[in-house]
């Protein structure tokens, strides 16, 4: 029997009806009796428990994030021939699911009707950016329940894979590019690919992107499947390295930061070729006077850069770039994890 229905009989069970005298006349009075409490209460729980076990209850407490393809870190030494290479956009990473649009974390993105109007039932993986410089302007208006109109006729989906074709990604390119014209909206852009050839092309064209104002490039074996793990299929190139951490919390500082937060207590998660998850350490540079003031809060997950790794696998010079682009990878923290 399913427990939504246990909890009716049960309740029905442990409730009785009497009557009670009035000025105006006897009314009828529903009350637990006393004998059967035990069962009232034990109706409560199952009603709980129902909620709880409920995939639609659970979906809403925490939302699943959808199967994406995952960037590793490029280094030299890479054999080029089949890769395909494109512009790192610095936005929120946006999946179209055929219905409804979603961060990497699952989040629901609140976009306008206009925005998605006439998109494909297919799915589409892209980047919700905002221009060169403007991180910050994306996420907050991603991250709105209520849309903002005005903010959103700044947005661009760049969208770079087709998640559900089933073919390699040289011919997920071009069924790309026909589903981008057929949505025919400006604000959809398909991400322009061009073949890679050599480190040194590369690194001069990752130099010119970052000179305009751009983040790094992409890198897309052409072969390859669209799979939801981290590999070589995908790679990030980028004047520096970066990676995210947890915050476990927060050091007092001292001298001219005495007040304030002197540094964030962290430790690793998956990303890239950083530090193996799991290794703690300090992150004390990059810090805003306001980010010291209002910190990044325990459980957050912040994003820092590095220059490699000690012989301990801790990384070396780490500082604060920005709380991560997706604060649905945040986890609670508890007291066992900060000892």
């Amino acid at each position: 029997m399913p427990v939504g229905a246990s909890c009716h009989l049960l309740c029905c069970a442990s409730v009785a009806t009497y009557r009670s005298p009035s000025p105006t006349g006897d009314k009828l009075v529903h009350s637990p009796l006393r004998s059967n409490r035990f069962l009232w209460v034990l109706a409560c729980l199952l009603c709980l428990l129902g909620w709880a076990g409920n995939p639609a209850f659970a979906q809403a407490q925490a939302p699943s994030a959808p199967a994406l393809m995952l960037a590793k870190v490029y280094h030299p030494g890479v054999d080029l021939a089949d890769y395909w290479v494109s512009e790192k956009y610095d936005g929120v990473r946006g999946y179209w699911d055929g219905q409804q649009l979603f961060t990497r974390g699952g989040e629901r993105v609140r976009a306008p009707t206009w925005f998605t109007a006439g998109w494909p039932g297919t799915p589409l993986d892209g980047e919700l950016w905002a221009g060169h410089g403007q991180f910050a302007k994306a996420s907050s208006t991603v991250r709105q329940q209520v849309p903002d109109d005005a903010a959103w006729r700044g947005m661009r989906f760049m969208v770079f894979d087709m998640p559900a074709h089933g073919g390699p990604f040289t011919e997920r390119m071009p069924a790309l590019k026909t589903a981008v014209v057929q949505i025919g909206q400006p604000w959809v852009v398909a991400v322009v690919q061009t073949h890679a050839t050599t480190h040194t092309a590369l690194m001069a064209q990752m130099h010119r992107v970052v000179k305009a104002g751009g983040e790094g490039l992409m890198l897309h074996r052409g072969a390859s499947q669209y799979t939801a793990a981290r590999n070589d299929d995908l790679l990030k190139v980028k004047p520096h390295e970066d990676a995210e951490a947890r915050v476990l919390g927060h050091q007092a500082g001292r001298g001219k930061y005495a007040g304030l937060v002197g540094a964030l207590l962290v430790e690793s998660v998956a990303s890239g070729n950083a530090a193996a998850p799991g290794v703690r350490f300090k992150i004390g540079t990059g810090l805003s006077d306001a980010q010291r003031h209002t910190p990044p809060p325990v459980g957050s997950v912040v994003t820092y850069r590095f220059r490699g790794l000690t012989d301990a696998g801790v990384p070396r010079f780490a500082s604060f770039v920005r709380v991560a682009a997706d604060p649905s990878e945040a986890v609670p923290i508890t007291q066992d994890a900060i000892k």
